[in-house]
Protein backbone atom coordinates (compact mmCIF):
# COMPACT_ATOMS: atom_id res chain seq x y z
CA UNK A 1 0.00 0.00 0.00
CA UNK A 2 1.41 3.38 -1.02
CA UNK A 3 2.31 5.85 1.72
CA UNK A 4 4.03 9.18 2.42
CA UNK A 5 6.57 9.01 5.25
CA UNK A 6 6.49 12.67 6.27
CA UNK A 7 8.56 15.49 4.83
CA UNK A 8 11.96 15.33 3.13
CA UNK A 9 13.26 18.88 2.60
CA UNK A 10 12.32 22.41 1.60
CA UNK A 11 14.04 24.44 -1.13
CA UNK A 12 14.12 28.24 -1.29
CA UNK A 13 15.40 30.88 -3.69
CA UNK A 14 17.36 33.28 -1.48
CA UNK A 15 19.59 36.34 -1.87
CA UNK A 16 23.38 36.18 -1.53
CA UNK A 17 25.18 32.99 -0.53
CA UNK A 18 27.18 34.24 2.47
CA UNK A 19 24.13 36.00 3.90
CA UNK A 20 22.22 32.72 3.64
CA UNK A 21 24.98 30.65 5.26
CA UNK A 22 25.27 33.11 8.14
CA UNK A 23 21.51 33.15 8.73
CA UNK A 24 21.11 29.38 8.87
CA UNK A 25 24.31 28.54 10.76
CA UNK A 26 24.97 31.58 12.96
CA UNK A 27 21.41 32.71 13.70
CA UNK A 28 19.44 29.46 13.52
CA UNK A 29 22.36 27.24 14.53
CA UNK A 30 21.70 24.62 11.85
CA UNK A 31 24.29 22.20 10.49
CA UNK A 32 25.78 23.00 7.08
CA UNK A 33 25.78 19.60 5.32
CA UNK A 34 26.21 20.16 1.60
CA UNK A 35 27.63 22.69 -0.87
CA UNK A 36 26.92 21.87 -4.50
CA UNK A 37 25.18 23.49 -7.50
CA UNK A 38 21.78 23.66 -9.18
CA UNK A 39 21.46 20.67 -11.53
CA UNK A 40 18.98 22.32 -13.94
CA UNK A 41 19.86 24.87 -16.61
CA UNK A 42 23.26 26.29 -17.47
CA UNK A 43 23.67 29.15 -14.96
CA UNK A 44 26.13 28.27 -12.15
CA UNK A 45 24.19 28.73 -8.89
CA UNK A 46 24.99 27.25 -5.48
CA UNK A 47 22.73 24.67 -3.90
CA UNK A 48 23.31 24.83 -0.13
CA UNK A 49 21.92 22.36 2.44
CA UNK A 50 21.31 22.79 6.20
CA UNK A 51 19.92 20.28 8.71
CA UNK A 52 19.61 19.07 12.29
CA UNK A 53 22.32 16.95 13.93
CA UNK A 54 21.68 13.75 11.97
CA UNK A 55 20.67 15.26 8.64
CA UNK A 56 17.30 13.51 8.91
CA UNK A 57 15.34 13.73 5.63
CA UNK A 58 12.61 15.66 7.47
CA UNK A 59 15.06 18.28 8.77
CA UNK A 60 16.71 19.72 5.67
CA UNK A 61 16.47 23.29 4.35
CA UNK A 62 18.15 23.84 0.98
CA UNK A 63 18.70 27.12 -0.85
CA UNK A 64 19.61 28.59 -4.24
CA UNK A 65 21.24 32.05 -3.80
CA UNK A 66 20.01 33.89 -6.88
CA UNK A 67 20.95 37.50 -6.09
CA UNK A 68 24.39 37.20 -7.69
CA UNK A 69 22.66 36.21 -10.95
CA UNK A 70 20.31 39.20 -10.65
CA UNK A 71 17.16 37.08 -10.61
CA UNK A 72 14.46 38.00 -8.08
CA UNK A 73 11.06 36.54 -7.27
CA UNK A 74 7.83 37.92 -5.83
CA UNK A 75 5.96 36.54 -2.83
CA UNK A 76 2.20 36.37 -3.32
CA UNK A 77 -0.84 34.15 -3.32
CA UNK A 78 -1.10 30.69 -4.93
CA UNK A 79 2.43 30.09 -3.73
CA UNK A 80 4.24 28.30 -0.91
CA UNK A 81 5.22 30.97 1.62
CA UNK A 82 6.10 29.92 5.19
CA UNK A 83 9.07 27.77 6.20
CA UNK A 84 7.69 26.05 9.30
CA UNK A 85 10.31 24.63 11.70
CA UNK A 86 9.77 22.46 14.77
CA UNK A 87 11.50 23.50 18.01
CA UNK A 88 11.40 21.94 21.50
CA UNK A 89 8.53 22.83 23.81
CA UNK A 90 9.48 25.66 26.14
CA UNK A 91 12.16 27.13 23.85
CA UNK A 92 10.26 30.11 22.39
CA UNK A 93 11.67 32.56 24.94
CA UNK A 94 15.21 31.42 24.11
CA UNK A 95 14.56 31.96 20.41
CA UNK A 96 12.92 35.35 20.95
CA UNK A 97 16.04 36.50 22.79
CA UNK A 98 18.42 34.99 20.23
CA UNK A 99 16.60 36.59 17.30
CA UNK A 100 16.65 39.93 19.13
CA UNK A 101 20.41 39.62 19.69
CA UNK A 102 20.93 39.06 15.96
CA UNK A 103 18.72 41.99 15.00
CA UNK A 104 15.99 39.82 13.48
CA UNK A 105 12.47 41.24 13.79
CA UNK A 106 10.03 38.72 15.23
CA UNK A 107 6.51 38.44 16.64
CA UNK A 108 4.54 35.93 18.68
CA UNK A 109 1.33 34.34 17.48
CA UNK A 110 -1.11 31.69 18.71
CA UNK A 111 -2.43 29.41 15.95
CA UNK A 112 -4.16 26.02 16.21
CA UNK A 113 -3.48 25.94 19.94
CA UNK A 114 0.27 26.43 19.51
CA UNK A 115 2.44 29.40 20.47
CA UNK A 116 4.70 30.46 17.60
CA UNK A 117 7.35 32.96 16.57
CA UNK A 118 7.19 34.58 13.13
CA UNK A 119 10.34 36.06 11.57
CA UNK A 120 12.00 36.28 8.17
CA UNK A 121 15.11 35.29 6.24
CA UNK A 122 17.22 38.32 5.19
CA UNK A 123 15.77 37.94 1.66
CA UNK A 124 12.24 38.24 3.05
CA UNK A 125 11.00 34.63 3.02
CA UNK A 126 8.75 34.01 6.04
CA UNK A 127 9.86 31.56 8.75
CA UNK A 128 7.79 30.19 11.64
CA UNK A 129 8.98 28.41 14.79
CA UNK A 130 6.39 25.96 16.17
CA UNK A 131 6.86 24.27 19.57
CA UNK A 132 6.42 20.49 19.72
CA UNK A 133 6.68 18.23 22.78
CA UNK A 134 6.93 14.81 21.12
CA UNK A 135 9.53 15.30 18.41
CA UNK A 136 12.30 12.66 18.57
CA UNK A 137 14.59 14.37 16.03
CA UNK A 138 17.79 15.70 17.57
CA UNK A 139 18.84 19.31 17.04
CA UNK A 140 22.36 20.42 16.12
CA UNK A 141 24.39 22.06 18.89
CA UNK A 142 27.56 22.84 16.91
CA UNK A 143 26.07 26.19 15.93
CA UNK A 144 25.90 27.34 19.53
CA UNK A 145 22.24 26.55 20.26
CA UNK A 146 21.76 24.32 23.35
CA UNK A 147 20.14 20.92 22.85
CA UNK A 148 17.02 21.94 24.77
CA UNK A 149 16.34 24.66 22.17
CA UNK A 150 17.92 23.35 18.94
CA UNK A 151 15.75 22.99 15.83
CA UNK A 152 14.33 19.47 15.39
CA UNK A 153 13.56 19.86 11.69
CA UNK A 154 10.62 20.77 9.49
CA UNK A 155 7.14 21.20 10.95
CA UNK A 156 5.40 21.48 7.57
CA UNK A 157 4.61 23.93 4.80
CA UNK A 158 2.62 27.16 4.78
CA UNK A 159 0.87 27.96 1.48
CA UNK A 160 -1.10 31.07 0.53
CA UNK A 161 -4.01 30.23 -1.75
CA UNK A 162 -6.89 32.00 -3.48
CA UNK A 163 -9.11 28.93 -3.03
CA UNK A 164 -8.42 26.67 -0.04
CA UNK A 165 -11.02 24.09 -1.10
CA UNK A 166 -9.05 23.08 -4.19
CA UNK A 167 -5.97 22.26 -2.10
CA UNK A 168 -8.03 20.35 0.47
CA UNK A 169 -9.54 18.34 -2.40
CA UNK A 170 -6.04 17.61 -3.72
CA UNK A 171 -4.95 16.42 -0.28
CA UNK A 172 -7.95 14.10 0.09
CA UNK A 173 -8.09 12.82 -3.49
CA UNK A 174 -4.43 12.42 -4.37
CA UNK A 175 -2.02 13.29 -1.59
CA UNK A 176 -2.82 11.07 1.39
CA UNK A 177 -4.34 13.65 3.71
CA UNK A 178 -5.20 12.04 7.05
CA UNK A 179 -7.33 12.98 10.02
CA UNK A 180 -9.55 16.01 10.35
CA UNK A 181 -9.18 19.21 8.38
CA UNK A 182 -8.86 21.99 10.98
CA UNK A 183 -10.02 25.57 10.43
CA UNK A 184 -9.13 28.72 12.34
CA UNK A 185 -9.81 32.20 10.99
CA UNK A 186 -8.39 32.43 7.48
CA UNK A 187 -6.33 29.24 7.90
CA UNK A 188 -6.96 25.57 7.22
CA UNK A 189 -4.57 22.71 7.90
CA UNK A 190 -4.30 18.97 7.46
CA UNK A 191 -1.60 16.32 7.90
CA UNK A 192 -0.14 14.23 5.08
CA UNK A 193 0.60 10.55 5.63
CA UNK A 194 -0.08 8.30 8.59
CA UNK A 195 3.23 8.92 10.33
CA UNK A 196 6.44 10.84 9.99
CA UNK A 197 7.69 14.29 10.92
CA UNK A 198 7.08 17.71 9.42
CA UNK A 199 3.92 16.62 7.63
CA UNK A 200 1.55 19.59 8.20
CA UNK A 201 0.05 21.49 5.25
CA UNK A 202 -1.25 24.89 6.40
CA UNK A 203 -3.31 26.97 3.96
CA UNK A 204 -3.84 30.71 4.38
CA UNK A 205 -6.70 32.18 2.38
CA UNK A 206 -5.20 35.10 0.46
CA UNK A 207 -7.21 36.99 -2.16
CA UNK A 208 -5.33 40.24 -1.60
CA UNK A 209 -1.81 39.62 -2.88
CA UNK A 210 -1.04 39.23 -6.57
CA UNK A 211 0.03 35.86 -7.94
CA UNK A 212 3.46 34.90 -6.58
CA UNK A 213 6.25 33.79 -8.92
CA UNK A 214 6.80 30.08 -9.46
CA UNK A 215 10.16 30.31 -11.22
CA UNK A 216 13.54 30.69 -9.55
CA UNK A 217 14.16 34.13 -8.05
CA UNK A 218 15.63 35.49 -4.81
CA UNK A 219 13.06 36.01 -2.07
CA UNK A 220 10.58 33.32 -3.07
CA UNK A 221 9.88 29.79 -1.85
CA UNK A 222 10.55 27.21 -4.59
CA UNK A 223 9.30 23.76 -3.48
CA UNK A 224 8.55 21.41 -0.61
CA UNK A 225 9.70 17.79 -0.79
CA UNK A 226 7.94 14.77 0.70
CA UNK A 227 9.66 11.54 1.75
CA UNK A 228 8.36 8.60 -0.29
CA UNK A 229 10.80 6.12 1.31
CA UNK A 230 11.53 3.87 -1.69
CA UNK A 231 11.41 3.94 -5.49
CA UNK A 232 8.57 1.41 -5.82
CA UNK A 233 6.37 3.43 -3.47
CA UNK A 234 7.36 6.63 -5.28
CA UNK A 235 6.29 5.20 -8.64
CA UNK A 236 2.96 4.01 -7.23
CA UNK A 237 2.18 7.42 -5.74
CA UNK A 238 3.08 9.14 -9.03
CA UNK A 239 0.53 6.91 -10.82
CA UNK A 240 -2.06 7.61 -8.13
CA UNK A 241 -1.63 11.38 -8.53
CA UNK A 242 -1.86 11.16 -12.31
CA UNK A 243 -4.84 8.83 -12.04
CA UNK A 244 -6.67 11.45 -9.97
CA UNK A 245 -6.22 13.88 -12.87
CA UNK A 246 -3.25 15.89 -11.57
CA UNK A 247 -1.00 15.28 -14.56
CA UNK A 248 1.34 18.27 -14.27
CA UNK A 249 4.09 15.99 -12.97
CA UNK A 250 7.69 15.59 -14.10
CA UNK A 251 9.74 12.63 -15.18
CA UNK A 252 12.12 11.10 -12.61
CA UNK A 253 15.13 13.33 -11.92
CA UNK A 254 18.36 12.11 -10.31
CA UNK A 255 19.67 14.67 -7.80
CA UNK A 256 22.59 12.43 -6.65
CA UNK A 257 21.45 12.45 -3.03
CA UNK A 258 17.85 11.51 -3.89
CA UNK A 259 15.61 10.85 -6.89
CA UNK A 260 12.48 12.89 -7.45
CA UNK A 261 9.34 13.72 -9.38
CA UNK A 262 7.78 17.21 -9.14
CA UNK A 263 4.05 18.00 -9.22
CA UNK A 264 2.39 21.43 -9.36
CA UNK A 265 -0.53 21.51 -6.91
CA UNK A 266 -3.86 23.34 -7.40
CA UNK A 267 -2.73 25.91 -4.81
CA UNK A 268 0.37 26.77 -6.83
CA UNK A 269 2.89 25.16 -4.47
CA UNK A 270 5.38 22.82 -6.14
CA UNK A 271 5.63 19.45 -4.35
CA UNK A 272 8.61 17.16 -4.81
CA UNK A 273 8.21 13.39 -4.40
CA UNK A 274 11.65 12.41 -3.10
CA UNK A 275 13.41 9.14 -2.30
CA UNK A 276 16.85 8.83 -0.74
CA UNK A 277 17.87 5.80 -2.81
CA UNK A 278 20.50 3.15 -2.07
CA UNK A 279 23.30 4.98 -3.91
CA UNK A 280 22.31 8.38 -2.50
CA UNK A 281 22.16 10.07 0.87
CA UNK A 282 24.08 13.12 2.09
CA UNK A 283 27.17 10.99 2.81
CA UNK A 284 27.42 9.27 -0.59
CA UNK A 285 30.23 11.65 -1.59
CA UNK A 286 31.46 12.92 1.80
CA UNK A 287 31.98 11.19 5.15
CA UNK A 288 29.33 11.94 7.79
CA UNK A 289 31.90 13.89 9.81
CA UNK A 290 32.95 16.07 6.86
CA UNK A 291 29.55 17.02 5.43
CA UNK A 292 29.47 20.50 3.94
CA UNK A 293 33.22 21.09 3.94
CA UNK A 294 33.97 20.41 0.26
CA UNK A 295 32.41 21.82 -2.90
CA UNK A 296 30.67 18.81 -4.46
CA UNK A 297 29.75 18.65 -8.15
CA UNK A 298 27.71 16.06 -10.06
CA UNK A 299 29.82 14.01 -12.50
CA UNK A 300 28.50 15.87 -15.57
CA UNK A 301 29.85 19.17 -14.21
CA UNK A 302 33.18 17.94 -12.78
CA UNK A 303 35.16 18.83 -15.92
CA UNK A 304 33.95 22.43 -15.53
CA UNK A 305 34.88 22.77 -11.85
CA UNK A 306 37.37 25.65 -12.21
CA UNK A 307 35.08 27.67 -14.43
CA UNK A 308 32.07 27.14 -12.18
CA UNK A 309 33.97 28.09 -9.03
CA UNK A 310 35.29 31.25 -10.72
CA UNK A 311 31.72 32.41 -11.38
CA UNK A 312 30.40 31.81 -7.83
CA UNK A 313 30.74 34.07 -4.79
CA UNK A 314 33.28 32.64 -2.31
CA UNK A 315 31.62 31.63 0.96
CA UNK A 316 32.88 30.80 4.43
CA UNK A 317 31.03 28.37 6.62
Amino acid sequence: MAFIAGSHHVTLSVGHAQEDVDFHTKVLGMRFIKKTVLYDGSAPVYHLYYSNAAGDPSSVVTTFPWAQAGLFGTRGTNQAREVMLSIPAGSLDYWAKRLDEHGVDRSFEDVFGQRRINFAHPCGIEYVFVENEDDPRVGFTGGGVPIESAIHGLNGIGIHVYDQDRMVDFGKEAFYATGEVSEEGDRVRFAVGDAGQGNWVELTGNRTDAQGTWRYGAGAYHHFAWNLDNLENQNEIKFDIEGAGYTDISELKDRTYFKSHYVRTPGGALFELAVTHNEGGWDCDESPEELGRAFMLPPQFESEREGIMAKLEPIES
